[in-house]
């Protein structure tokens, strides 16, 4: 067994390795807490006291924040509109901070201090030149971006089923009306997958969404055709139960609810569960 001293010398090494090649610290503070959050993860700590949220202000983003306060975790909560930040401000324990992620500098300034970053943006907006971006992408990669930069290195992203390997999943009148939304945060996912090699990012893919109460029997799954309905607050419970689940570190996965009948799954097929 290595000694206390050398097993210490080697975390550092690996800490100052990846934070100083990668990054550069606006500060000697900013650099040192991102250096002991790196430690931090090498010693296998996943608690994520603070967690950015962007989209929080409705959906299954909403009912993220509240989960996660209620588990204990602070949350930081990236919204766009007044109505939103009284809303939030509400809520012990959640900082709504106003700002735009398109914006990649509203992002990264709010999100500096955190250690974990959650990400359920979704939509499309139109910019000044009439160029339709859509935030699906746009947004997305500024989370993922900003968590980059500044060592977050516990990333979770919403997307939906119909992306990447799972676009047979579902069928194809259904992708013809959600296509580009779901190339955009195929984009995305893509994004994190290829470039952002040392985070421990998730994806989760949920279904068919309804706003109806929890059920508590909705599943992630890593079959590609699994395909369903579920409700915006069971995305939420499994999004925060994912946010500490070392064994869904660099997984996709589907969300579904098998208790609730569809008609995209009118055979009732089963998908194997992923153990959270």
């Amino acid at each position: 067994m290595f000694a206390a001293n050398k097993i210490l010398a080697v975390i550092a090494v690996l800490a100052a390795t990846t934070y100083c090649s990668a990054f550069v610290s606006p500060s000697f503070a900013n650099a040192k807490s991102r250096v002991s959050f790196g430690l931090e993860m090498a010693a296998g700590n996943t608690n994520y006291d603070k967690v950015f949220v962007a989209g929080g202000s409705r959906g299954v983003g909403k009912h993220i924040v509240e989960k996660l306060v209620a588990n204990g975790h602070q949350v930081v909560a990236l919204v766009r509109s007044d109505e939103a930040m009284e809303e939030l401000a509400g809520i012990e324990g959640v900082t709504p901070v106003k700002g735009d992620a398109f914006d990649y500098k509203s992002v990264e300034n709010n999100m500096d201090g955190c250690d974990a970053a959650i990400t359920t943006l979704g939509g499309a907006a139109a910019t000044g030149d009439g160029d339709a971006k859509r935030v699906d992408y746009e947004g997305n990669n500024n989370v993922i971006e900003a968590a980059g930069i500044l060592g977050v290195t516990r990333v979770v992203l919403v997307t939906s089923i119909g992306c990447g390997n799972s676009k047979d999943a579902i069928p194809e009148s259904a992708y013809e009306v959600l296509k580009d939304a779901l190339a955009a945060k195929q984009r995305a996912e893509n994004v994190l997958i290829k470039y952002y090699t040392n985070t421990n990012w998730t994806i989760i893919r949920p279904g068919g969404l309804k706003s109806e109460p929890a059920t508590g029997k909705a599943i992630v799954t890593e079959d590609t055709s699994a395909i369903g309905t579920i409700h915006r607050e069971d995305v939420a419970d499994l999004v925060v139960k994912t946010l500490t689940s070392a064994a869904a570190e660099k997984k996709v996965l589907s969300a579904i609810d098998p208790s609730i009948e569809t008609a995209t799954n009118p055979d009732g097929k089963t998908f194997d569960e992923f153990g959270l």
